[in-house]
């Protein structure tokens, strides 16, 4: 590969260098890259980009050389922050109830429950930024306004990629999207309207409202259902609400297809069973839906930007 003359053909050489990395490793590394040399050549004023290339050749490094060094970072650093993996089980039962030493069980449900403040917040903002986008669009100040709003979407998808790999795990950008600075504020505005990533993130923070309060009435009714149901066998020994008894009519039956008959503790145990399977699936139905968000959020959030 010829040594690159100008800091747009070192980072077009490093991006090449980078193909089928994660693409949230390109975004870093592209971003890294270029606040790196610019800097450089900020401290140097007389010294010409290709020059700067040829001095720093020797400490930054070759776009192979720094491709190298990122994905050798990548896997050290993902090593070193990988939750300790739950011990295997072989058997069915162990499976079933491994998902209690899961750590990625509880990001998910944490990442749930925050779904539904998140969700209101990035849906409140999408809608109110797009409705003043429009009403201003007559104004002299309309579209200054809408483009700092598009700018504050792209803002926001950063917010909620550490939210996201924080919580659940998914390698997300750690920086903000790479743009050529050397470019013109006009091209680079274009630019920002016309990447995808950009508008597939304000469909993600509209999208969010209906998830953020799906998956908070999941986690909460579930785990109040299961934890009621594992309580009752507490409640009929303590006689808690004046258990199986109508106040007006006397007691009261149940029939769980094996005929009517009044509730003793026979129904407390199975309905405590029931809770508790019950609560272990719902912690299986949490880590799953974890996962499969992450994977929307990168799709949206990583996946659609032009790398």
């Amino acid at each position: 590969m010829t040594t690159p003359q100008t800091i747009k053909q070192y980072l077009a050489q490093l991006r090449a260098a980078l193909a089928g990395a994660d693409p949230a490793m390109i975004q870093d590394a592209l971003y890294d890259a270029e606040e790196h040399l610019r800097s450089e050549l900020a401290e140097n004023p007389g010294m010409s980009e290709a020059e700067l290339l040829a001095k720093i050749a020797t400490t930054y490094g070759a776009p192979e050389e720094v491709a190298d060094i990122y994905r050798t970072t990548e896997k050290t650093v993902a090593r070193a922050l990988r939750s300790p993996p739950p011990r295997p089980r072989r058997s069915a039962l162990g499976r079933f109830f491994g998902v209690l030493a899961d750590p990625h069980t509880y990001g998910a449900m944490f990442y749930m429950l925050l779904a539904l403040a998140t969700g209101i917040f990035y849906f409140t903002w999408a809608v109110t930024g797009l409705a003043l986008s429009g009403g201003f669009a007559v104004m002299i100040f309309g579209l200054p306004f809408f483009l700092l709003f598009m700018a504050s979407v792209r803002g926001l998808s950063l917010l909620e990629s550490r939210i996201v790999e924080g919580m659940l795990g998914v390698r997300m950008p750690r920086r903000p999207p790479y743009t050529e600075r050397e470019r013109p504020w006009r091209e680079r505005i274009v630019e920002m309207l016309t990447d995808p990533r950009t508008w597939a993130t304000l469909f993600y923070m509209i999208l969010m409202l209906p998830l953020g309060i799906a998956y908070f009435v999941t986690v909460v009714v579930l785990s109040a259902v299961s934890l009621a149901l594992m309580f009752t066998p507490i409640a009929m020994a303590f006689d808690f609400f004046g258990w199986g008894r109508d106040f007006v009519n006397g007691y009261v039956t149940i029939n769980w297809g094996f005929g009517a008959h009044i509730p003793g503790w026979g129904d407390a145990i199975a309905m405590f069973v029931v809770g508790f399977f019950l609560l272990f699936g719902m912690l299986h139905l949490v880590r799953a839906i974890g996962h499969v968000h992450g994977a929307l959020a990168k799709h949206l959030l990583v996946k659609s930007a032009r790398v």
